[in-house]
C-alpha cells in the first residue's frame, strides 16, 4: 500500500506542480488562480497569464516534507473542484479580465489625442464609442484655442471697415450751397444806394451822378447790358451825362396794338426803356401805364423783374379798348406829383394812332407843360398813316400861346420797330430832350 500512496502522492505532487500557488495564495479568489490552464484553450486574451502563473509556481519553493494523506485528499478535492465548475471559473475569469482591455484603451490616450485619428474609430463599434468619448474629452479644450483664432475671423470682419464710409459726412459740402446766399449779394449788388449811401426801392447801386452802375446791371440784368451801354453813349453825345430823370413808359392797349404785344415788340420797347432809365435814375425801376378807353392798369418793371413782364401784365388786363391819350397823360401827372420828385420826368409815350378825343389829348398835354415832364411820343405803324398827323401837330403847338414850354416830341418807329437798332432808337427818343431841359430851367419849370 505504501507504493500506492506514494504513487498517489506523486500524482498529487505532479498535479500540485501545476496548481501550487492556489493553496499558498489564499487571499486571491480560488477560481481565478486554479482554472487558468483550461481557459487558455477557450479565451485568447488570458493565454499569457497562465504562463505567468506557471512561472510563478516554478519560482515558488517546493514543500519541505511530503504531504499527509489528508493533505493529499484535499489536494485531490482541489484538483477536482475546477472541473466541476469550469464554465463559472472561465466566466469569472472573463469578467475579471474585461477591465483589462479598458485599461489598455485608456492607457493609449496620447495616440488617440490626435484629431487625425478620429477616422480610425470607424473600424470597431466599441472602439468608435471609446474613441469618440476620448476625442470629445481631448477636443474639449480645442474650442478655446479656436476661439482664440476667432480674431482671425475678425479679419474677415474687416468689411466692417466699410463703416469707414462714414466719411459720407462730406455731405457738409452743401455748406457750399449755403454760400449760394451770394445771390442776395447780387440783390444787394443791384441795389444799392444813391450817392449819399441810401438804398433805393430796387436796391441797385448807383454810379456817377446817381445812375445805376454798370456792375449792378451786369449782376442783376445781364440781358440789358448792351442797352445800358447804348443809352449811355447816346446820353454822352447829347451832353446828358450825369443828367437825372425819372423814366415812365405809357403803352397803348387799343385793339390795333394786339400784334405788337404778341410778337414781343412792346416787351422789347420796355427793355429799352429800362436801359435808358438805368442811366438816368438810381432805382432801376420804370413805372408803366397801360391805357385804352381809360387806364387799364399800372405796374412797375425793374432790372430784377422785367423778362416777359409786359406780356404777363397785358394778359391780365382784359379787354382792349379805344385810344384816350388824355387819360394816360393825367395818370402820369398824378403819379409824378405824388412821388414828390424834384428831378424831371422823361415819358416814353407809345401809340399806333391818333387819340379818340384830340381836344382832350391836346388840353391834357398843354396843362402838363407847367410841370417838369417831357413827353416823347413814339408811333408804331405804317409811315403814311394819317393818325400820326395829330402827333406831329402836338410837337408844333405854339408856345407860349398854347403851352408854357415845348414839352413834347414825336418819333415814328415804322411798322417794325424792333428792326431799329438800339442806338437809333435812343438817338430819336432823346433828340429834343436837351432843348426842353434848357427851356424848362429858363422858365422856372425845372429848378
Amino acid at each position: 500500500m505504501a507504493p500506492t500512496a506514494d504513487a498517489d502522492t506523486a500524482s498529487a505532487g505532479s498535479a500540485a506542480g501545476s496548481v501550487p500557488e492556489h493553496p499558498r495564495n489564499e487571499g486571491e479568489p480560488a477560481p481565478a488562480a486554479s482554472a487558468e490552464a483550461p481557459v487558455p484553450a477557450q479565451s485568447r486574451p488570458s493565454t499569457t497569464k497562465p504562463a505567468k502563473a506557471a512561472s510563478a509556481a516554478r519560482t515558488t519553493p517546493a514543500p519541505e516534507s511530503a504531504p499527509s494523506a489528508a493533505i493529499a485528499a484535499d489536494l485531490m478535492a482541489a484538483f477536482d473542484a475546477p472541473r466541476a465548475m469550469p464554465r463559472k471559473t472561465s466566466s469569472a475569469a472573463e469578467t475579471a479580465d474585461t477591465p483589462e482591455p479598458v485599461a489598455e484603451t485608456t492607457a493609449k490616450p496620447e495616440p488617440k489625442a490626435k484629431p487625425g485619428l478620429a477616422a480610425e474609430a470607424n473600424e470597431a463599434a466599441e472602439e468608435a464609442k471609446a474613441t469618440a468619448a476620448e476625442l470629445a474629452g481631448d477636443n474639449a479644450p480645442e474650442p478655446e484655442g479656436k476661439a482664440a483664432e476667432a480674431p482671425k475671423a475678425g479679419k474677415a470682419a474687416r468689411p466692417a471697415k466699410a463703416a469707414a464710409p462714414t466719411k459720407a459726412p462730406k455731405a457738409p459740402e452743401p455748406a457750399e450751397a449755403a454760400e449760394t446766399p451770394k445771390a442776395p449779394e447780387a440783390a444787394a449788388g443791384t441795389g444799392s444806394s444813391t450817392g449819399t449811401g441810401a438804398e433805393s426801392t430796387t436796391g441797385t447801386t448807383t454810379g456817377t451822378a446817381g445812375r445805376v452802375s454798370l456792375e449792378a446791371v451786369e449782376s442783376t440784368a445781364p440781358g440789358l447790358v448792351s442797352l445800358y451801354k447804348a443809352a449811355s453813349v447816346t446820353l454822352d453825345k447829347r451832353g446828358l451825362a450825369g443828367q437825372r430823370a425819372a423814366v415812365y413808359l405809357v403803352l397803348d392797349r387799343s385793339g390795333s396794338m394786339r400784334n405788337y404785344y404778341k410778337d414781343g415788340t412792346v416787351q422789347h420797347l420796355a427793355e429799352q426803356a429800362l436801359g435808358l432809365s438805368a442811366n438816368l435814375d438810381d432805382d432801376g425801376t420804370v413805372p408803366v401805364v397801360f391805357f385804352s378807353t381809360g387806364i387799364d392798369g399800372t405796374a412797375d418793371i425793374s432790372l430784377d423783374d422785367y423778362e416777359g413782364r409786359i406780356e404777363t401784365l397785358h394778359a391780365g388786363l382784359g379787354h382792349m379798348g379805344r385810344t384816350h391819350y388824355d387819360s394816360a397823360i393825367e395818370a402820369v401827372v398824378e403819379h409824378y406829383k405824388k412821388s414828390g420828385s424834384t428831378d424831371p420826368a422823361f415819358v416814353i409815350f407809345q401809340t399806333d394812332g391818333a387819340p379818340t378825343s384830340k381836344p382832350a389829348a391836346e388840353k391834357a398835354l398843354c396843362e402838363a407843360a407847367e410841370l417838369p415832364i417831357f413827353w416823347q411820343f413814339i408811333g408804331f405803324g405804317e409811315t403814311e398813316a394819317k393818325g400820326f398827323d395829330f402827333l406831329r401837330k402836338l410837337d408844333n403847338l405854339a408856345v407860349p400861346e398854347r403851352r408854357k414850354a415845348d414839352n413834347a416830341g414825336f418819333f415814328h418807329a415804322g411798322p417794325q420797330p424792333m428792326s431799329l437798332t438800339d442806338a437809333v432808337l435812343y438817338d430819336e427818343l432823346t433828340a429834343e430832350f436837351p432843348e426842353w431841359l434848357a427851356e424848362a430851367r429858363e422858365k422856372g419849370i425845372l429848378g
